[in-house]
Parts: structure tokens; C-alpha cells; sequence
């Protein structure tokens, strides 16, 4: 064995099998302090490297990795590892903000889906007037307890207060009792007015619908859903939902009840939108995070590092290809 070869060996027990000197020290039959300098000279001789990569480089790497699996725009924030949920939630709403204002003209259309996520961008917008501009609401708001209106109307006012754009209201339920009731409601005038400029959009916003979570979604929490609905979404193996429409974990979401009732742009009508931005903040929403990103929904991805680092554990999902439309 070449000198090399034993500072190689003496290396990989220490950095690598995690050994402590001195067990290290009687396993070669030489002294702790031998085994130091020999360490020392592993380093010097290249046969040891340390790197420390800086915590916004690690995060614009993570960033690289999520674009390239997954065929999107990724912006990985990043976030202290004992930050809270809360803070989190606020760090991936600035740079979804910081996002919209270099991708938003004068002329164009912003379609937004109401949510806690898409509520905390608005908080972080800069202010900037843009000629012609609109924003429209893409799902009902509505419900057995709420008129919703409310809230989506606060979220909307923030979007179009801060860029002074016109701002169309979607007055329906969240989800319909029945689905021909939704039918008919779609060959309404006033309604297939705000129909058109939604499938007119240049832009959408959403977050991803989880069921559990430090911020919860407020689909999940807030009185949208009843307890048959519930049932129906478990065992449809529902795993997160998307503008109010649920997907399974590879991305699907046909033939799951509740999907015919929703008030949501189904995914076919959303993939027409050409950029769509995702913000997420929170592991909880992994699962329904990559199921978007499975069906095609993500066109722009932001997300905590967090968030990022358990989405690219997973093995990406593909859909059967049948149930791609365009």
C-alpha cells in the first residue's frame, strides 16, 4: 500500500465513515497525533476537498434542479431552517410579487384564484400604474355559510389597487350542489362575460389546496366542503386541489365528483393561460404541489427551500398520456 493509498483510507474514515481519531489511530497502530497530521496532509495534497456553498447559491441551485426535472421556471427562496410556516408563507409571497411585476405589462390580464397564498402576494405588490390592465377572479367564492365576497374582493382590491387595473368579479358559489346547476349557469350572459376574459388571460396566479398545515387553505377549512365531500375527495385518492379543482397524485382530476360542481377553470382551460404562476410555501403542499406539476398546470414555480428540497426527493409522477388535452 502507497502512502497515498493509506491517507485515502485514513481520509474516508474519518470524513466519510464519521470515525473518531482515535479509533482511527488504533486501527492504523500510530498515534492520535499522526493521524492528525496525516489528515492535514489529505487536504494539502488534494486528496480531501471542503467546500462551503453559500445558503442563496445552494437555493439558485435548487432552483436549476426543480426547472430541469420538472420542464418549469423555478425560484427557490431561502429561508432559515427554523423559520415558521408563517414566515415562510411571507418570504415566497415577496418574490412571488417581485415575479408578477417583471412579467405584468400595461395591456395584459391577470387571472387569480383567491387563496391564503395568493392573499399574501397581494400584500407585497409594488405599486405601479399599467395601462389597460385587468385583473379577474377564476373561481366562485361563495358558500353555505359566506357570501365570499368579502374576501375575494379584498384579495382582487390589493392586485388591482396596486397596479390600477380593472378588476372583474366572479359572483358564484365555490361549488354547486348540483352539476347541472352549474351548466346553466354557464350559459348565462354576465357569467360567460367573466368566462371569456378568464380563457383571455396572460397570466394566472395560484397556490396549491392542502388539507393540512401550520396556514391551512381555506377551501379545506372554511366551511366549502362538507363531510360527504370530504369522503368522496378520500376516496377519489384526491391529494390537493388547484383554482378549486382536485387532483389525484398523478395529476388527473377527471371522473372525481365534486370536480363537475366546482366553479374552478378546469386544467384543459388553465394550460391555455401561457404563463401560470405557482407560489407554494410549506412541505404539507408537496404532494399536491407535484401532482400540478404532473397534470401540466406550472408554467412559473416559486417555492421555500424547504419545499423545494422534499419536492426533489420525490420521483416525478407522469400521467398516462391519454389524458393530456391540450
Amino acid at each position: 500500500m502507497t502512502p497515498d493509498d493509506r491517507l485515502e483510507r485514513v481520509a474516508r474514515r474519518y470524513w466519510l465513515d464519521r470515525a473518531t481519531m482515535e479509533a482511527i489511530a488504533a486501527e492504523e497502530g500510530v498515534s492520535r497525533s499522526t493521524i492528525s497530521r496525516m489528515l492535514d496532509a489529505a487536504r494539502a495534497t488534494g486528496v480531501v476537498t471542503v467546500s462551503v456553498n453559500p445558503v442563496h447559491g445552494r437555493a439558485a441551485a435548487m432552483g436549476a434542479e426543480v426547472g430541469h426535472r420538472y420542464g418549469v421556471a423555478a425560484r427557490v427562496v431561502s429561508v432559515p431552517d427554523d423559520a415558521s410556516d408563517l414566515v415562510r408563507l411571507q418570504l415566497v409571497a415577496t418574490e412571488t410579487a417581485g415575479l408578477l411585476d417583471e412579467v405584468m405589462g400595461a395591456g395584459m390580464t391577470l387571472a387569480l384564484a383567491w387563496g391564503t397564498t395568493t392573499s399574501a402576494v397581494g400584500q407585497h405588490l409594488r405599486a405601479r400604474p399599467l395601462r389597460d390592465a385587468h385583473v379577474v377572479q377564476l373561481n366562485g367564492a361563495m358558500n353555505t355559510h359566506s357570501s365570499g365576497i368579502g374576501y375575494g374582493s379584498d384579495v382582487l382590491g390589493r392586485f388591482g389597487t396596486a397596479w390600477d387595473a380593472q378588476v372583474h368579479h366572479f359572483p358564484v358559489p365555490a361549488f354547486f350542489d348540483r352539476p347541472e346547476t352549474r351548466q346553466a349557469m354557464w350559459r348565462e350572459r354576465s357569467v360567460r362575460r367573466v368566462l371569456g376574459i378568464q380563457q383571455a388571460a396572460d397570466v394566472a396566479l395560484f397556490g396549491i389546496g392542502a388539507v393540512a398545515g401550520a396556514v391551512p387553505s381555506r377551501v379545506w377549512t372554511e366551511g366549502y366542503l362538507t363531510a360527504a365531500d370530504r369522503a368522496d375527495l378520500a376516496a377519489g385518492h384526491v391529494v390537493g386541489d388547484v383554482c378549486t379543482v382536485f387532483l389525484r397524485a398523478d395529476g388527473s382530476w377527471e371522473g372525481i365528483p365534486l370536480n363537475a360542481r366546482t366553479s374552478g377553470l378546469t386544467p384543459p382551460a388553465l394550460r391555455r393561460i401561457p404563463r401560470r404562476v405557482c407560489a407554494v410555501a410549506g412541505s404539507h403542499k408537496v404532494v399536491g404541489l407535484a401532482a400540478a406539476l404532473a397534470g401540466g398546470l406550472v408554467t412559473d414555480l416559486v417555492l421555500d427551500e424547504r419545499t423545494a428540497s422534499e419536492l426533489l426527493v420525490r420521483r416525478p409522477t407522469a400521467r398516462p398520456p391519454a389524458l393530456w388535452s391540450p
